[in-house]
C-alpha cells in the first residue's frame, strides 16, 4: 500500500483511512427501503429477529451478516380448490377439474362435487416466511381440510342449496383457525364457491330427488297458505259462538233472576194475605188455561151465572169488518 501512493500516504495512518472509507460504504449498504404494501423482514446470522418494519427507510446489517427480505403483505392472493384455470393462447380461460380435490362426502353420506377459490394475503411477513414451508401449498392443503370438515358436518341438500353462505363462512373462520395456530401469519380475507353439485355419473337422479323437494316445499307453501286462511275464520267463528253463548247465558240469568224476585215478591204478598192470594193465582191460572174454551159458569148454590158471550160478539164484528171490505 505505501509503494502504491504518493509519498507513502502517510504511512500505517493513510492505510486506517482506507480501510475506514472501505468499511463506510459496506455499512452503507445496509439501508432498504420498504415501499407501500411491503413488510421488512432481517436475519440476522441467518436467524429472523422477530420483528418485521413497515414501510420507510431503514438499516441492517449488511451481508454477509445480515440479509432482508420485503414481501408484499397488501397483495391479496387467489387459491384454485377443486380446479385448475388457465389462459389458452386465444385468450380464452379454461378449467379443468381435479377430482382428488373436489370430491367429498357429506354429513348424510352422500358424494358431493365442490370447486372453490381462497382469497388470502401475508398478515405478518416474518411468521410467513420462516414458520411454514411451501406457503402456498400450506394454504391451499388447509383450504382442502376445513372444507371438507364443514361439508362433513351438512346433509347434501343443505350444501347445494340455502346452506352456501353459511359454508364459505365456517371454511373462512376454519381454515383461520388453522393457520394461526400453525403461526403462519395469513390471513384469510374471503372464500367463495364456484361450484357446488352432485358428481356426472349422479346427476340424473339427484335431479329427480330436486324436482320431489320442490314439489314438496310447494304442498307445504300451499298447506300453510291454507292454514293461514282457516285459523282466522275459525277463530272468528270461534269467537261469534262464544259471543252469543254469553249473550244466551246473560238472558237466561236475568230471565231467571227476574222469575225469582217476581216469586219472592208474589210470595212475601202470599204471606200478608194468603187467601186473597191463592184466589188471584187461582183465577189468573184458570184464566190462562180456559181462554179459549167455551164456557159455563156455575155459582155456590148451584146456579147459572148469566154468561155475556164476548167471544162471539168479537167474532162478528170481525165478519162484519171483513166482509163490508
Amino acid at each position: 500500500m505505501k509503494n502504491l501512493m504518493p509519498g507513502g500516504f502517510g504511512g500505517g495512518r493513510g492505510i486506517a483511512i482506507v480501510v475506514g472509507v472501505l468499511v463506510g460504504l459496506w455499512l452503507l449498504t445496509g439501508f432498504y427501503r420498504v415501499d407501500p404494501g411491503e413488510q421488512g423482514v432481517v436475519l440476522i446470522f441467518g436467524a429472523w429477529s422477530g420483528s418485521t418494519q413497515g414501510e420507510g427507510l431503514h438499516w441492517a446489517p449488511p451481508a454477509p451478516i445480515g440479509r432482508t427480505f420485503t414481501p408484499r403483505v397488501a397483495e391479496v392472493r387467489r387459491l384454485e380448490v377443486g380446479f385448475t384455470s388457465s389462459d389458452s393462447s386465444r385468450g380464452h380461460t379454461t378449467e379443468r377439474n381435479m377430482p382428488s380435490e373436489s370430491l367429498m362426502l357429506t354429513g348424510d353420506e352422500n358424494i358431493i362435487d365442490v370447486d372453490f377459490e381462497v382469497f388470502w394475503r401475508i398478515d405478518d411477513a416474518g411468521k410467513f416466511l420462516f414458520n411454514i414451508q411451501g406457503q402456498e401449498d400450506t394454504v391451499k392443503g388447509v383450504a382442502e381440510s376445513a372444507m371438507r370438515e364443514v361439508i362433513g358436518r351438512r346433509p347434501l341438500e343443505s350444501a347445494l342449496t340455502k346452506g352456501r353462505t353459511e359454508v364459505e363462512k365456517e371454511t373462512q373462520e376454519l381454515m383461520q383457525q388453522i393457520l394461526n395456530s400453525y403461526g403462519a401469519g395469513v390471513q384469510v380475507t374471503d372464500v367463495k364457491l364456484r361450484k357446488a353439485d352432485t358428481p356426472p355419473e349422479v346427476i340424473d337422479d339427484f335431479r329427480d330427488v330436486q324436482a320431489a323437494g320442490a314439489d314438496r316445499e310447494a304442498r307445504i307453501n300451499e298447506a300453510q297458505r291454507y292454514r293461514a286462511e282457516v285459523i282466522p275464520e275459525a277463530r272468528g267463528d270461534a269467537a261469534q259462538i262464544v259471543q252469543k253463548a254469553e249473550a244466551y247465558k246473560a238472558e237466561v240469568v236475568a230471565r231467571a233472576q227476574g222469575e225469582a224476585s217476581r216469586f219472592v215478591a208474589v210470595y212475601n204478598e202470599y204471606r200478608k194475605a194468603e187467601d186473597v192470594t191463592k184466589k188471584r193465582m187461582y183465577l189468573e191460572t184458570m184464566e190462562q188455561i180456559l181462554q179459549n174454551v167455551n164456557k159455563v159458569i156455575i155459582d155456590d148454590k148451584g146456579g147459572v151465572v148469566p154468561y155475556l158471550p164476548l167471544p162471539e160478539v168479537k167474532k162478528r164484528q170481525q165478519q162484519q169488518q171483513e166482509s163490508g171490505k
